[in-house]
């Protein structure tokens, strides 16, 4: 039995690796697989592939092709959810913010620097035409830590995907001022490369596990309602959320499209130059 470590965010883009573990399909192929939730998001992740914490994760994937340029090493497998996530941008309830353009020179909650809240406030900046240079962070290390930040008034706005949120927003907890979709897709699998050296063949296994059960998951029964119970969301922002989201399903990534996004990546100052794009990928489908 090959001993293996999967981490992700705590969030129904990941519901797809609890049904495959629940059901053992990765140890009927001799493979122990154990997954950890990472609540601080993708930098947390990074740091985790980085120690040999997990040996594969599910990333934003801006946050992965900004470490990898940065010393990370990973390899990008598969593109995981092929649809952009729709950041949420939201204040307290009571904050005296009421538009976008208020925002300008207020403070920013970021989970970590290089995770995907302080990357999409860069973007977000961008799309509004802002001094990039002249943003104020602070760091929260995860949702938790956001909704204290903003109740307490230790800053003024805060950036985690929208449907995550929503329950805050609905409980008078959060104010959401806006939306900004990322410009690319969203989520990625990455894995170390040790790994891929060591267990070429059993990633690829877990791959095409997962690849299949994405494949056919909105059409799982009662899935709608599965999930509004498990995350805590009403049962018609589920149904939002499910129809516009789509999974990769095993689809490879090319050196094409991670050109593109380190191209969106350099003009929003994300990353400072281009390297090149087949240092990031590792294809699994030959």
């Amino acid at each position: 039995m090959i001993n293996l470590r999967v981490g992700g965010v705590p969030e129904h883009f990941n519901y797809p690796w609890y049904l495959t573990l629940k059901n053992k399909e990765y140890t009927n192929n001799n493979i122990n697989l154990r997954w950890k939730d990472f609540p601080g998001g993708t930098g947390e992740m990074c740091n985790a592939l980085r120690n040999g914490e997990v040996d594969i994760a599910i990333v934003l994937t801006e946050g992965i092709i900004k470490d990898i340029a940065n010393g990370n090493p990973s390899k990008i497998v598969q593109t995981f959810v092929q649809s952009p996530l729709v950041w949420g941008i939201h204040v307290a309830a009571n904050s005296k913010f009421k538009t976008i353009h208020d925002l300008q020179h207020a403070t920013i909650a970021i989970s970590r620097h290089g995770s995907g809240s302080h990357l999409m406030a860069i973007v977000n900046a961008y799309n509004q035409g802002w001094d990039v240079s002249k943003l104020k962070f602070k760091v929260v290390n995860n949702l938790e830590g956001g909704i204290i930040a903003l109740q307490n008034g230790d800053v003024d706005y805060f950036m985690w995907e929208h449907f995550t949120t929503k329950p805050l927003v609905d409980k008078g907890i959060f104010r959401r001022i806006k939306d900004c979709p990322t410009p690319w897709p969203c989520f990625v699998i990455a894995v170390r490369n040790e790994v891929l050296e060591k267990n070429y063949r059993e990633v690829q296994k877990i791959l095409e596990i997962i690849n299949k059960k994405t494949k056919t998951f909105k059409n799982i029964p009662h899935i709608e309602s599965t999930l509004s119970k498990r995350y805590e969301q009403k049962l018609p922002d589920i149904k939002e959320w499910l129809k516009i989201t789509n999974w990769n399903s095993g689809k490879k990534i090319t050196k094409n499209i991670i050109t593109r996004i380190q191209n969106k990546m350099i003009f929003f100052n994300v990353i400072e130059k281009k390297k090149n794009s087949s240092d990031f990928i590792k294809n699994m489908y030959l």
